[in-house]
């Protein structure tokens, strides 16, 4: 079993900066993906980033590119993800998700087995 525990979330302003982070415990494998996803209300759950716990291979949803950056520390077993230059539009509740496979990184939400119970992050125009 793996578990993921996000926290880092809150409210901040547009143009502002946040750090999530999810801590990962139990049967962690170098095989795995972690990823982050969003939802805001009344849509669909939106991949944000990924990355391989083996190569540090990231991947990044269009509508976060040049703005946010996921990174891993594996003696912590944490993933970060690092949002600048927030918008009104990113204003969702962030999931840290692990996907054990080790087939390469996925968009899709389908992929991803292990889910974090969310942070709520809001940023006012």
């Amino acid at each position: 079993q793996v578990q993921l525990v996000e926290s880092g979330g809150g409210l901040v302003q547009a143009g502002g900066s946040l750090r999530l982070s999810c801590a990962a415990s139990g049967r962690i494998f170098y095989t795995f993906v972690m990823g982050w996803f969003r939802q805001a209300p009344g849509k669909e759950r939106e991949f944000v980033a990924a990355i391989m716990w083996s190569d540090n291979s990231t991947y990044y949803g269009d509508s976060v590119k040049g703005r946010f950056t996921i990174s891993r520390d594996n003696a912590k077993n944490t993933v970060y993800l690092q949002m600048n230059s927030l918008k009104p539009e990113d204003t969702a509740v962030y999931y840290c998700a692990a996907d054990p496979r080790g087939w390469g990184i996925s968009g899709s939400p389908h992929e991803y087995d292990y889910w974090g119970q969310g942070t709520q992050v809001t940023v006012s125009s």
